[in-house]
């Protein structure tokens, strides 16, 4: 199964900042043994909403050629657990350095302002139609963005 963590974006600067949100809600699957009768969203998965949001404002910059996967995390730190009900508002911003088909990013989760996550990542880019169709993420995008709707 295929998790998408980013239930919205909310701001995309091509090349530059991307902010969104994951809304947490009970029904989620991996909820369901995380943990019985106290659920968390785990860690790695905050991680991995900044991520996928780091991807979406790649592939937008890029006409939906590129996308971006994880090649290593430099730093995390894990501070409140996020639980069902909570929004996370995700900002992801490049970090100097660029190199080639690598890149870098620092991340942030909150919910209500308190921090829940804070990374920093290095991704490397890969073909997007090596990975989906270019034009199906185009369409997922317009929906997380609500472009074209009024």
């Amino acid at each position: 199964m295929r998790f998408l963590l980013v239930d919205r974006i909310t701001e995309w600067v091509p090349g530059g900042r991307v902010r969104g949100v994951k809304c947490v809600a009970m029904s989620e699957d991996f909820l369901e043994h995380h943990f019985p009768g106290n659920p968390v969203m785990p860690g790695v998965l905050m991680l991995e909403a900044l991520l996928q949001l780091a991807a979406w404002g790649e592939a937008a910059s890029s006409q939906f050629s590129r996308w971006l996967l994880l090649r290593r995390v430099r730093r995390c730190g894990f501070y409140e657990l996020a639980r069902p009900g909570d929004t996370i508002e995700l900002e992801v911003e490049p970090l100097g350095g660029a190199d080639g088909n690598r890149r870098s990013y620092r991340g942030l989760g909150a919910v209500g302002g308190g921090k829940r996550i804070v990374a920093e990542f290095e991704a490397e880019l890969w073909p997007l139609a090596d990975l989906a169709d270019p034009e199906v993420q185009r369409a997922a995008f317009d929906i997380l963005t609500r472009e074209g709707r009024g």
